[in-house]
């Protein structure tokens, strides 16, 4: 078995194989044991009060979690016990995913707080006709889901989709859009902007964040010529494609967190956390 342990801030993870990538934090109080592999990709961070168990725990880069999440429950010693997480996903604080059957999540996924994944559901006795089902989840690319939400046993989720808060998902998720309720039902379409209305937004999220700016004690200077966006004219993002690039700092690293908030999410080597000077 191969061990990452940091007693000063009681982080201990064991596995038989331990892949940590490039530039990668923790916080404190971390305790993961798993049977096979565990790793977690570049620039990822695990935050503090975090107990992950199973069979194989895989996560890509630029990973993020605020603190509190919990990956096993009953059945994380079966040799189904696996989570994989795609690239540039987010999970926010005290999510649980129960592992008994395994839990894809793809790429730039977001889990709200008090999200809850669950792959099993039991109790009183088959052979006098009680249910029981075992069954795996999958979450596609560009999910998002709301606060408090349960996603249950055998539950595929597609592309691009947002599960409101406070729902309870029952049955596969397929058409693109906006889904809510108990149990979660289809609400609406996502209607793209028109280039005009792009504009009139970006114009409207760059003057929010000058008042952010100018909290933190900075001054950038922020130009549009949508979708080309710069910072001091020497930092660019494209607006349409996410492409960047151009020379980093700190006025850059606060204004590229400022637009995540937006999901215009772009993902530099630099830390995710800005390093702003505050009072």
């Amino acid at each position: 078995m191969e061990i990452f342990e940091e007693k000063n801030k009681n982080i201990r993870i064991v596995a038989e194989k331990l892949e940590i990538g490039e530039n990668v934090n923790f916080g404190n109080n971390i305790n993961i044991s798993v049977k096979g592999l565990f790793s977690i990709g570049d620039r990822g961070y695990l935050g503090s009060n975090i107990e992950m168990r199973g069979n194989n725990i895989k996560i890509g880069t630029d990973f993020y979690c605020s603190s509190g999440l919990r990956v096993g429950g009953g059945g994380r010693q079966h040799p189904n016990a696996n989570l994989t997480v795609g690239d540039r996903c987010t999970f926010c604080n005290n999510d649980f995913i129960n592992v008994c059957e395994p839990v894809e999540v793809g790429n730039d996924v977001a889990l709200s707080e008090d999200v809850s994944l669950i792959t099993h559901g039991f109790w009183l006795n088959v052979l006098e006709g009680y249910p029981a089902k075992f069954a795996g989840i999958k979450i596609g690319n560009g999910v998002v889901v709301g606060y408090r939400t349960t996603l249950m046993m055998g539950v595929e989720i597609a592309d691009k989709i947002v599960v409101g808060a406070n729902s309870t998902v029952t049955k596969n998720l397929i058409e693109h859009g906006v889904y809510a309720g108990n149990p979660a039902r289809f609400i609406k379409k996502i209607i793209p902007l028109n280039l005009g209305e792009k504009i009139e937004k970006t114009k409207h999220i760059v003057e929010e964040y000058l008042k952010i700016a100018n909290y933190h004690e900075l001054s950038p200077v922020i130009n549009i010529n949508y979708p080309i966006v710069s910072v001091n004219n020497k930092f660019f993002v494209n607006f349409e494609t996410l492409d960047f690039w151009g020379e980093e700092g700190v006025e850059t690293d606060d204004f590229r967190d400022y637009i995540r908030k937006w999901g215009i999410r772009i993902f530099t080597k630099r830390s995710l956390v800005s390093n702003f000077k505050f009072g």
